[in-house]
């Protein structure tokens, strides 16, 4: 075998080892960035369904990126976080 060809097959090796290096060490912080990303749209719809809930009792949480994000972190325990602080403010 000519060493050119050798050389290209090494270099071939190497370069597709360290796209995969990379796609590896780059799959968990996109992951959590989806996951963040769900679980904040999730924290919006329920910040919806409160708001749709609570004209009826004239009482609403304004839907900003820090409640999405503090519901989407916590779930319903957020939620009612949100809520606690909306009550205690009284604004």
């Amino acid at each position: 075998m000519d060493i050119q060809f050798l050389f290209m097959i090494a270099v071939v090796a190497i370069v597709l080892l360290v796209i995969f290096f990379i796609f590896y060490f780059l799959a968990k912080p996109l992951r959590w960035l989806f996951k963040l990303l769900y679980n904040s749209l999730i924290g919006l719809l329920l910040l919806w369904i409160l708001n749709t809930a609570g004209q009826i009792i004239d009482f609403q949480v304004p839907i900003n990126l820090l409640t999405v994000v503090i519901v989407g972190f916590l779930g319903i325990p957020g939620l009612i976080v949100v809520v606690l602080f909306k009550l205690m403010l009284g604004s």
